[in-house]
């Protein structure tokens, strides 16, 4: 299906995440697919040895999970994958994911995402992105707590917190303090430090479900 898709080429399978690391330092690619069930090693592992300072730049690693919640998926997001889909996702959602993830989107609105990483974050004992949190600055961080719940740039910049003209600049810096791939690791964050706490979702005025 992918590979009959305008724009779009498949240039390589693994039938394990070592193999996977392997191909991807050899062939090079935009995005990976990866199964978070992958054997030896697992999804989780080989998107840390694909997102580690030996891959090549830019690669985006898509998670295929089941729709039970599995705490992997969160752990490979804060490692730097870009997302992930549940195994049952429509077509046209997987074509939309790999589209989006080329251009530096994460998968993280509409729906699923978010709520996994909301109720991950509740499991949590306590805040760890205080470190992190501490090289932001005020409007910084609240520009933060907003891409937490989901918003755009452009949504961002609709609200009193920000004008227009800064709304992307101050993401824009954000991810560069934090070193960031996407949008994901600014998610994380938000979560991990407790700008955003999960329940924020309904709350918020504007806020994506």
């Amino acid at each position: 299906m992918l590979a009959a898709q305008p724009g779009i080429e498949v240039v390589g399978e693994a039938a394990d995440g070592e193999e996977a690391v392997r191909l991807v330092r050899e062939l090079r690619p935009g995005v990976v697919r990866m199964d978070i069930r992958m054997p030896l090693p697992d999804g989780l592992a080989a998107t840390r040895g694909i997102t580690g300072d030996a891959s090549p730049d830019g690669v985006k690693v898509i998670m295929l999970t089941t729709f039970e919640l599995d705490e992997c998926v969160f752990e490979a997001i804060r490692s730097g994958a870009s997302g992930f889909l549940v195994k049952d996702t429509e077509p046209e959602e997987l074509l939309r994911a790999v589209r989006a993830v080329v251009h530096g989107h994460a998968l993280l609105s509409p729906g699923v995402t978010r709520r996994l990483i909301a109720e991950f974050a509740a499991r949590s004992r306590e805040p760890s992105g205080s470190e992190a949190l501490g090289q932001f600055t005020e409007r910084e961080r609240e520009v933060v707590a907003l891409v937490g719940i989901g918003l755009s740039n452009e949504e961002i910049a609709r609200r009193p917190v920000v004008s227009p003209l800064t709304a992307k600049a101050h993401v824009s810096r954000a991810m560069v303090k934090l070193g960031a791939r996407d949008r994901a690791q600014p998610v994380v964050l938000a979560y991990e430090s407790e700008l955003v706490r999960p329940g924020w979702l309904g709350s918020v005025p504007g806020a994506p479900r």
